[in-house]
Parts: structure tokens; sequence; C-alpha cells
């Protein structure tokens, strides 16, 4: 506070008594953040996830043909406390080898619609299922940010146009 009143004192000597009440305010002045939810259905019509193959068909059947095997993307699953799909965020898309999962962009959108875990998921559109190095040191990194945050992640699946490949069911979660 007594930052304010010099820095108050100092405007007011360089400049107008209107320009100075107008810096005051400006300093009091904030956006605010609201966040909504508009589901489009009943929580009791929302699939469920109960192994990677219902993961894999959810993404499958979401995920742009076009672009499946013409560039490399990467989305989320949220998830509700039931397993039960809240909606799909699209994080990413990229190059041929290549696409950014930002772990701040992949966790605000967890929070933002109150999941309660998530699923990761990317394409390879070499067909490729086989995991990278980069692709598992992701997953793990991604892993250590949810257990901090107490919001599992539940898997990272790659896909391909025909095939998949869990992180979780080959024990690398």
């Amino acid at each position: 506070m007594r930052f304010l009143k010099q820095r108050a004192r100092c405007i007011n000597k360089s400049q107008g008594h209107g320009q100075f009440i107008m810096n005051t305010l400006n300093l009091f002045t904030i956006s605010e953040i609201k966040i909504s939810y508009f589901p489009k259905f009943k929580a009791s019509e929302r699939p469920l996830i109960s192994n990677s193959q219902s993961c894999f068909e959810i993404f499958r059947n979401n995920w742009d043909n076009g672009d499946l095997q013409y560039r490399e993307s990467f989305a989320i699953l949220l998830l509700s406390r039931s397993n039960k799909v809240i909606g799909i965020n699209w994080i990413s898309q990229g190059g041929l080898s290549g696409t950014v999962a930002d772990p701040k962009m992949i966790f605000q959108a967890a929070l933002k619609a109150n999941a309660a875990s998530i699923i990761l998921a990317h394409n390879h559109p070499s067909g490729n299922i086989n995991p990278s190095q980069n692709d598992i040191d992701l997953t793990k990194k991604l892993v250590n940010a949810g257990q901090f945050l107490d919001l599992p992640v539940l898997d990272n699946l790659i896909i391909t146009d025909s095939a998949y490949f869990s992180h979780a069911d080959e024990g690398l979660i």
C-alpha cells in the first residue's frame, strides 16, 4: 500500500489530476474469468470407457479422416468419475512427424471441464503404432503431472487408420 501512495504522489506531480485518477482506477480494473459448461446430452447418455478398445473407437470415430494419415494431431478424452466421456479436446495439429503436446494446455482443458481423469491420444500418419522414445517420455511426464494434480492420466493411445497402441495395456503407465 505504501508503494501505491508513493506512486500516486509521483504520478500526481508529473501528470494532471484527471490522469492521476485514471491511472489509479486502472490499478483496480481487472478482467473477469468465467468458466461455463453447456453439455449437449444428459450424463446418463455419455459413452462409457471400459477398455482401450472402446477408447480407440471413440477417438477413431471423432478423428478427421483427412488428417489421420496426413499430419500428426494430439487430443484428450475428458472423463467423469464413472469413466463416462465428458468430451474430447483437440490440443494440437502438427506435421508429418510430430505435434506439440503442451502439458499446460492439456491440464487446462481437463481442469476447466472438471474432469476426474483423462486419456491422451495422438496419431502416427506413417501407420506405425509403436511409440517413440519421445512418446514414452511425454507419457511419463504427463502421468506425473496428473498425479500431482490428482487428475490421473489413464492411458495414451497411438492411433492409425486401422490399429492402435495402448501405453496402459503394454504396462507403460
